[in-house]
């Protein structure tokens, strides 16, 4: 078993210059639409599966597309073969094998030790999709930049004819020593293999109804090679004494009807003395008997069964990826020479199944490599590698870290492939690590697949949230409605476990969160810290929002209302909380006060005395408290919806939505009269 698989892609589709690493076993690929995860299947099936790899100009990333007019310009001007060639991309698949604990038996892994260093115990094996030996003026010549329609339709007619497969074994110190070998040298090495996403289980029109069937009879048919276990080959050879039986019956059978039922051909003079007998037979191929009429039942009682389509899509995907598993489990045993790599890559397995069943296969992964191992090869080990491939939050939050990779769409149609459990390697970042991952498993939150995402405290932003988006977009502020929006809920202490997990997705992320301040009370024996008004706050209790401006503990309100809008903004997040609304003085503590103050007619509140107006408004919001802050949000979000948006939440929308706040008057720091302060407890 390898300890490290390395895969380094270039120029294909949405892989622009990618390099990822295969967990021992499962790998989740994870990330938003059109970011690549398909390719990085389709590179590895058309190259490592198949008699010769299959590519064309569509596989070609976009943006090289113009390092072939470089390559033409260098070409005109004279230039040598040599320096042309260099100009002109290829596609690349290369992958850094760490063969430490096979160091003793390298076997078919020996072609591809070119190294004389006993000290390295790695190799590269490439395949590169390029131009043939010689065949630079065939790609080139002819080819007119002016006509670009023309140019591009015969580039594609060149490159189809011109660009072959070619596998290389590189010394990993020195790339420039590499030698060429047969294909049949790495598909002797590693095993490649797809389970496509199931969609269409339930569309009849589309061949799907016996997929069951089709995987039990290839599973039958590879138990015929010659390097299939005895016992396996054993069973083949019983099926295949049935099939000779019913040959045998039916050729003397079949023969005796076909004359009878053809008419004569004597009346024509046939057979003539030069003439042969016609005869009929037919032949039975085991081969294509069972792939094409296998069928898979579900048996209710002793006499009584339905076809495979009659059960749940769900239950039918799931064993239909089993299937495959063990078809291509089965074949690996067969081959000739048996592999040292074997990967499959299994595309959305989540395809009709319920959310908790989603749990259980992902989580179930290693226990059927286990069970293959122990039942069907003698405890033997098998070198499989699963990439899967997924939307479902189920899946993609039950994975440990480690075996997360991150496909994130970047400028020019290329992606950046990540590794969360790199990211969070260091030991300082494993509290977040640990805390991230059970929260992400209890909530199955979408912050893989989210285009923009906002982090609230609780139930009472996130019950009325729906309605807030609503009238900022009405309002055309914002079109936010038409973004695919994750909101998670995580509480104003756990706002700092999610900065660096933001950070790595790279994921525009508002965070709406709560000023709480605090009034420092020092008592004979204790320092307590009491909630208070804005105005009489000396500090805030809001842990997530100390660490935002990198203060532990209680910190200073003063300098937390003093901060400028730009210190508000930290890459691809930004914190709001609460501010004055437009003519006012006052600041709310909570949701609930800032509620109230941008809706003081709302609460009987427009006519109050402005140096009471603040105490009222607090108590308020604590009655709101005692009270059901759920209840309160409901009202507000169903029975009552004439209300307005607190100034903080709007601008942190605006700011998400990618909208400049031009017509919003940025409230002026508020000044806060506190005390010198001596120690912050920590």
């Amino acid at each position: 078993m390898y300890k490290r698989q390395e895969v380094k892609i270039k120029n294909y589709r949405l892989l622009k210059d990618v390099t990822m690493t295969l967990d021992d076993r499962s790998t989740l690929v994870v990330g938003r639409n059109n970011t690549g995860k398909t390719s990085l299947a389709e590179i590895f099936r058309s190259f490592l599966s198949g008699s010769a790899p299959k590519l064309k100009y569509e596989d070609f990333n976009q943006s090289s597309l113009s390092e072939f007019e470089n390559a033409l310009n260098s070409f005109l001007e004279g230039n040598t073969e040599g320096d042309v060639r260099l100009l002109i991309p290829t596609i690349e698949l290369c992958l850094l094998v760490d063969y430490r604990s096979d160091a003793d038996s390298y076997g078919v892994l020996g072609d591809f030790i070119i190294d004389l260093d006993e000290n390295v115990y790695e190799t590269k094996i490439l395949v590169s999709y390029q131009v043939k030996d010689g065949g630079i003026s065939n790609l080139l010549s002819g080819l007119d930049i002016s006509d670009r329609s023309k140019y591009f339709k015969d580039l594609k007619e060149s490159i189809n004819q011109n660009f072959e497969a070619v596998l290389y074994a590189i010394e990993p110190n020195n790339p420039e020593n590499r030698v060429k070998l047969e294909f049949s040298k790495v598909k002797r090495l590693i095993r490649s293999e797809v389970i496509n996403a199931q969609r269409g289980l339930d569309d009849e029109t589309h061949n799907e109804r016996d997929v069951l069937g089709k995987a039990l009879g290839s599973i039958f048919n590879s138990s015929a090679n010659a390097g299939a276990p005895e016992a396996f080959q054993a069973l083949s050879g019983d099926i295949n004494e049935v099939v000779e039986g019913l040959q045998t019956t039916v050729d003397v059978d079949f023969q005796e009807k076909v004359e009878q039922l053809l008419p004569t051909l004597s009346i024509f003079g046939y057979p003539g003395l030069q003439d042969t007998e016609l005869s009929a037979s037919t032949e039975l191929n085991i081969k294509s008997l069972l792939e094409s009429n296998t069928r898979v039942f579900y048996q209710k009682d002793d006499h009584f069964t339905l076809p495979e389509t009659y059960n749940g899509l769900g239950f039918r995907n799931l064993i239909f990826i089993l299937f495959r598993i063990y078809e291509y489990f089965r074949a690996y045993q067969s081959s000739d020479i048996t592999p040292k790599s074997h990967i499959i890559f299994i595309e959305e397995p989540e395809a009709h199944l319920h959310p908790q069943m989603q749990e259980v296969f992902i989580r179930q992964l290693d226990e059927i490599v286990s069970v293959f191992e122990e039942t069907f090869n003698e405890d033997k080990h098998w070198p499989i590698q699963f990439v899967v491939s997924t939307h479902s939050a189920h899946i993609a939050n039950e994975a440990d870290f480690s075996k997360v990779r991150y496909f994130l769409s970047k400028s020019a149609g290329s992606t950046q492939i990540k590794d969360l459990g790199a990211e969070f390697s260091t030991e300082d970042s494993q509290i977040d690590k640990e805390f991230l991952h059970k929260y992400l498993s209890l909530t199955k939150c979408d912050l893989y697949f989210a285009d923009k995402a906002i982090l609230i405290e609780g139930a009472t932003e996130r019950i009325l949230l729906p309605e807030i988006i609503k009238k900022i977009d009405d309002a055309e502020l914002t079109t936010l409605r038409s973004k695919y929006l994750s909101v998670v809920e995580v509480g104003g202490a756990y706002m700092n476990n999610f900065y660096k997990f933001i950070d790595f997705l790279e994921l525009k992320t508002l965070i709406i969160t709560d000023i709480d301040s605090v009034k420092r009370t020092r008592g004979e024996t204790t320092t307590t810290y009491p909630s208070s008004m804005f105005s009489e706050g000396t500090h805030t209790s809001n842990t997530g929002l100390s660490k935002w401006y990198g203060f532990d503990g209680y910190s200073e309100l003063s300098q937390i209302a003093l901060k400028p809008e730009t210190d508000k903004v930290s890459g691809c997040r930004r914190i709001a909380y609460q501010i004055a609304e437009d003519g006012s003085e006052l600041v709310g503590r909570s949701f609930e006060d800032a509620f109230i103050l941008a809706n003081l007619e709302k609460f009987d509140l427009l006519e109050v005395d402005p140096i009471e107006l603040e105490t009222k408004v607090y108590q308020r919001a604590k009655i709101i408290g005692k009270d059901s802050k759920a209840n309160f949000a409901i009202k507000y979000s169903i029975d009552e919806i004439d209300w307005s948006v607190p100034k903080y939440i709007k601008e942190g929308l605006i700011w998400l939505d990618g909208r400049t706040i031009e017509s919003i008057d940025l409230p002026q720091p508020i000044e806060v009269e506190v005390e010198e302060l001596a120690d912050v407890p920590s």
